[in-house]
């Protein structure tokens, strides 16, 4: 029976074998200790193990796996005696350290950071298919995953099933890829300058997506223009004849344009609600839990459902039915596979929660992570849903609950504060903070909005939590390390009412959350 990747779907007899991972990285086949006894057909243990995965923590891993022994926060080789219990197949590693069992099977190499990079590379090299790189300052995972549906109706399609964009995720989403994928989706954030351009380079993609540029990270940048240019480092690595899909309605996109000359991309195809645009989003409307759009693409108007609300979803679909035209996929079957898109746990999920007391309360989750541009989609998401409530004769109140939007330099109070229009844009009743730069917005909220202004997310709940109305609709956004999430799962911790039949527990929202 032909294993699956954990990420894909793709089937593989093995990922990879200890004689193709050894070529790949040029490390040394061993085992602890170095002799080990020949079986009877004269073979070495170490040399007889194939992988149907790649794991590096020993706490999600799956039977099969390669174990990557990383130094990050800690040091993996503290952890290959947990690798090969929970079912590693073997280990990469850059030495036989005490922890390993004895007859483990290991891959020796000088770096594990670059033995898992190299990985990558012959991942790529080995893989006839077309891949797709995606970044932004919003909607980076929620465009990878929409790709993912609509890419999959065509042919095997491998997509990282957590949003692992940086320097780990991109060569460990890129070695796990499959050699059969006829798709590869591949999501690539940055916090700095130059970070894009090596992940970039390692991928070579053949689409390269900017879903829009943005007030993210700018304590690292002068500007936003400097975000901009970080970027449209994601064209520097699109392989020849590659093609660039840009946000024609961002202010940056002529500078946009700039960069893509500079790298030498001679293909551009432009996404937007401009009448210039290629991929053309005409109309949109939402019933509060799907959208419907209308868009000119591939010189035909066409219609179709989003299994997710809110505009910005509409707009990341522009981008996926550009890689769809550009890879030759009939636009018309592409366009209707975006109705089996979801919102993931923390980018839109709407959760509906019963109190004990009786009290029903929704609460739309887009806790994993934010900046201003995402926190005004999200909000002019609440706006949507609550018009959709009140036409329904439903008259909850709106709430925001904001935790801190970190990285955002010398402006972050005014760059919180600048969210009230948003606020009084959606008709939100009542804003909360949590934190010291979310508290900013509700000080600038006017005096009949201001709810709750925190220092911290648990001070918040213990406010927020019997303060709720029966019809509420709360929606919940910030950074990750502002632990925001804890809101949703105090939520979820509350509510009595009983899962839909066949629902799973954990598929609207995932319950650990952390920052890549």
């Amino acid at each position: 029976m032909r294993a699956r990747d954990k990420d894909s779907g793709v089937p593989s007899a093995s990922l990879w074998t200890a004689y193709e991972a050894a070529a790949a990285t040029g490390g040394a086949l061993c085992i602890r200790p170095e002799k080990g006894a020949a079986d009877a057909d004269g073979g070495w243990p170490a040399e007889e193990w194939a992988a149907t995965g790649i794991s590096i923590d020993t706490r999600a891993i799956n039977k099969g796996d390669i174990f990557v022994a990383l130094k990050a926060a800690r040091d993996g080789h503290d952890f290959l005696s947990a690798a090969f219990e929970n079912g590693a197949s073997a280990a990469l590693v850059s030495r036989i350290a005490d922890a390993a069992p004895a007859d483990a099977p290991m891959l020796v190499v000088p770096d594990v950071d670059a033995g898992l990079r190299d990985l990558a590379i012959a991942a790529r090299r080995r893989n006839f298919g077309r891949r797709v790189a995606i970044t932004g300052s919003a909607g980076k995972t929620s465009t990878k995953e929409m790709m993912r549906v609509l890419l999959s109706g065509f042919g095997a399609t491998h997509a990282p099933d957590k949003s692992l964009n940086n320097h780990i995720g991109v060569p460990l989403t890129l070695a796990r890829m499959p050699m059969e994928t006829d798709f590869g989706v591949f999501e690539i954030g940055m916090n700095h300058a130059g970070e894009i351009t090596p992940l970039t380079r390692l991928v070579r993609p053949h689409i390269a997506v900017i879903t829009t540029v943005g007030e993210a990270h700018l304590e690292n940048f002068e500007n936003v223009q400097g975000i901009a240019r970080a970027k449209a480092e994601i064209m520097l690595g699109l392989a020849p004849g590659g093609v660039a899909i840009l946000p024609i309605d961002n202010e940056h996109f002529d500078f946009l344009v700039e960069r893509a000359r500079e790298a030498g991309v001679e293909r551009i195809v432009t996404f937007g609600e401009n009448a210039r645009a290629d991929v053309r989003l005409l109309e949109y409307g939402t019933d509060g839990v799907t959208g419907r759009a209308a868009a000119f693409a591939g010189g035909q108007r066409l219609q179709f459902d989003i299994g997710a609300p809110g505009k910005h979803h509409a707009m990341n679909a522009m981008t996926a039915l550009g890689a769809a035209i550009e890879f030759g996929l009939p636009v018309k079957e592409a366009a209707a596979r975006l109705g089996r898109f979801g919102a993931g746990g923390g980018r839109g999920a709407q959760l509906r929660i019963e109190f004990a007391d009786g009290r029903r309360v929704t609460a739309l989750d887009e806790s994993y992570n934010a900046n201003p541009a995402s926190a005004r989609a999200a909000i002019a998401l609440l706006g949507a849903m609550a018009r959709l409530a009140a036409a329904e004769g439903k008259a909850g109140r709106k709430l925001v609950v904001l935790g801190d939007m970190l990285e955002l330099g010398p402006d972050a109070p005014a760059l919180h504060a600048g969210l009230v229009d948003s606020l009084v844009a959606a008709g939100v009743d009542k804003v909360y903070s949590a934190g010291a730069l979310a508290k900013c917005l509700v000080d600038a909220a006017p005096a009949e909005m201001r709810g709750v202004a925190a220092p911290d997310v648990d001070a918040l709940i213990k406010n927020l939590m019997p303060s709720l109305r029966d019809g509420d609709i709360v929606m919940v956004k910030g950074s990750n390390a502002s632990k925001v999430a804890r809101v949703i799962d105090a939520l979820v911790a509350a509510n009595v009412a009983p899962a839909p039949q066949g629902a799973s527990p954990d598929a609207a929202r995932p319950p650990a959350r952390r920052s890549v």
